[in-house]
């Protein structure tokens, strides 16, 4: 077979191999879909009981305000929208942490968190559904909504963006999850610039059987409080 003939076949292949990843990674972003829709109704179902007994601690002391706290973030392709939690800090909380200066800067400098004993923000009753992730389950709200999914990197705000550098595009190009390869890689334990290597790991290989796995350990680490902040 001459050499053009071979380039022919070589090049009819490699169409063929491109067709068949993209038929492959819609169909797997289908079935995700799918799972996030219905996890996150099953996860609403189940959050709703929470939001009863979790209220009645809203109505008094350093609590005292509403149940949710919402935040922008950035999501798939640049799109801002706002993530909701269970508040666990003091209303206010932003201004009350930039009041003090050097705190605040600390704040930026720690890869965006403080120890929670240091954090004037974070309330007694915060610190318990940050340390059971009870704060996160509002965010099934955001995966019903399509902002999110069940399993991606997790949602930057601006300023953490710029962790990204020249791999911001390559990160925004997936949803954003409630859990991911960071969460059951470490979560906490792990800050900048370690986190952007997870994450984009993920953003490259991301699959069914790894969503499937993070999920699974996700559910672990959640019933050994393990990585929470």
């Amino acid at each position: 077979m001459s050499n053009l003939a071979n380039q022919e076949v070589s090049y009819i292949e490699g169409e063929k191999s491109l067709v068949l990843k993209e038929n492959e990674n819609k169909l797997y972003l289908v079935v995700k879909r799918l799972i996030d829709i219905i996890g996150a109704t099953i996860g609403l179902l189940l959050t709703f009981p929470c939001l009863i007994v979790l209220s009645s601690f809203y109505f008094f002391g350093p609590n005292k305000g509403p149940i949710f706290f919402r935040q922008v973030r950035i999501g798939k392709d640049g799109r801002k929208f706002y993530i909701y939690k269970f508040r666990s800090m003091v209303v206010d909380a932003e201004n009350k942490l930039k009041e003090n200066k050097e705190l605040y800067n600390k704040y930026i400098n720690n890869n965006f968190k403080l120890e929670q004993d240091e954090d004037p923000r974070i309330t007694e009753f915060g610190r318990f559904i940050r340390k059971t992730s009870l704060d996160e389950l509002p965010q099934f709200l955001n995966v019903l909504k399509g902002d999110m999914s069940l399993v991606g990197p997790r949602p930057v705000v601006v300023e953490e963006l710029n962790e990204y550098n020249d791999k911001k595009a390559d990160f925004l190009s997936v949803k954003p999850g409630i859990t991911g390869y960071w969460q059951v890689c470490g979560r906490s334990d792990i800050g900048y610039p370690e986190r952007v290597e997870i994450e984009l790991y993920y953003v490259y290989n991301r699959s069914l059987t790894l969503d499937i796995k993070i999920i699974f350990k996700t559910i672990v680490q959640v019933l050994m409080r393990k990585g929470a902040y």
